[in-house]
């Protein structure tokens, strides 16, 4: 770690106070420090667009949080910018490089469940208010479940199943004041200005059809992460925003859940792998995993069933995406003089 930028120049040199020779720079300094060869994006949705276009005239390599940016066009934007100035562009989450994820993507691959024809995937909360000390942001363009927590899961199914040839859905806002449960604004009001609950039906160019239901409005449930359902069996996939945890297998001759062994996904994998992946993905000439590509394809999967809500109509998606290559169960190499 070379440097860290924030508008906030306290927070950067605190930052930098805890990680040996690091130094805290203004944004612009960063982009355009010679020895910074990636910067990583934290910033909130509505900056991701910015600071990434910020980072990209600067020569740098980028790794973006989740989502890629706010809207389509600003997304297409920088990956065009990127591509001009052959820069790689990756993107959170980088969860799925587990071993839950790609535990479960290899018994679906190597045909352990048959045919696989559909999926769910549930995200209940009652809302980030209830932890968060300063939530607005969750509730702003950009946010809502679908754009926070929709990316784990929809990253996760594009992994499992491929990608989305078209959409459906409807969504509400049951709740828009909301309440700060927490911290210094503990009690403060403020309004959604999204909707905090979204159902979606999806059609993936395989064939197979997930349902979605992304909320921040469930005060309680008994639903599962994810589950993929298949014509010679089902598999119970982790949590997405975890990098490991059990996959288990119900098959009609066990007629009981199972679990399974991991045979896919970095061992260990923790936040930050993403970015490591990325790096060792430049050294090696390689594609990098987490990329631009399908960070942007999951992007116009919530865009587009955004718009097939508000329409009440199945749309078909504009983009497609590779699925990316299935990671051997590894750890992730420690590359030499790694970029910075």
């Amino acid at each position: 770690m070379t440097a860290f930028a924030d508008m906030e120049t306290g927070r950067a040199m605190d930052a930098a106070d805890r990680v040996p020779g690091a130094r805290a720079l203004a944004p612009e300094e960063l982009a355009t420090s010679p020895d910074v060869d990636i910067v990583v994006n934290l910033t909130v949705p509505a900056a991701h667009y910015g600071v990434a276009l910020m980072a990209l005239a600067g020569g740098k390599h980028l790794y973006n949080e989740k989502p890629l940016a706010s809207t389509r066009a600003e997304s297409r934007e920088m990956i065009s910018a990127a591509a001009s100035r052959g820069l790689r562009v990756g993107c959170a989450p980088d969860t799925v490089l587990g071993t839950g994820i790609q535990t479960a993507r290899a018994v679906i691959d190597q045909g352990g469940i048959g045919t696989a024809h559909s999926a769910v995937a549930f995200m209940a909360s009652p809302g980030h208010e209830a932890w968060h000390q300063r939530p607005q942001f969750y509730y702003q363009q950009g946010g809502g479940p679908l754009y926070d927590m929709g990316p784990y899961y929809l990253t996760a199914l594009v992994h499992l199943l491929g990608p989305v040839k078209r959409v459906v859905g409807a969504s509400s806002r049951p709740r828009p004041r909301r309440v700060v449960g927490s911290g210094p604004l503990a009690g403060t009001t403020f309004h959604s200005e999204v909707d905090t609950h979204v159902t979606g039906i999806l059609e993936h160019a395989s064939g197979a059809l997930s349902t979605l239901v992304m909320s921040f409005e469930l005060w309680g449930a008994h639903l599962p992460k994810i589950e993929v359902h298949g014509t010679e069996g089902s598999l119970s996939v982790p949590d997405p925003n975890r990098f490991d945890g059990e996959v288990e297998r119900f098959s009609p001759g066990s007629k009981q859940w199972e679990p399974v062994a991991d045979v896919a996904g970095y061992i260990g994998a923790s936040r930050g792998y993403g970015v490591a992946e990325l790096c060792e993905a430049l050294a090696t000439g390689r594609p990098h995993r987490a990329n631009g590509e399908l960070a942007y394809h999951v992007l116009d999967v919530m865009a587009t069933l955004m718009d097939a809500a508000d329409q009440g109509r199945w749309l078909e998606l504009e983009s497609s995406c590779e699925r990316p290559a299935i990671v051997p169960l590894s750890a992730l190499a420690q590359v030499a003089g790694e970029p910075s």
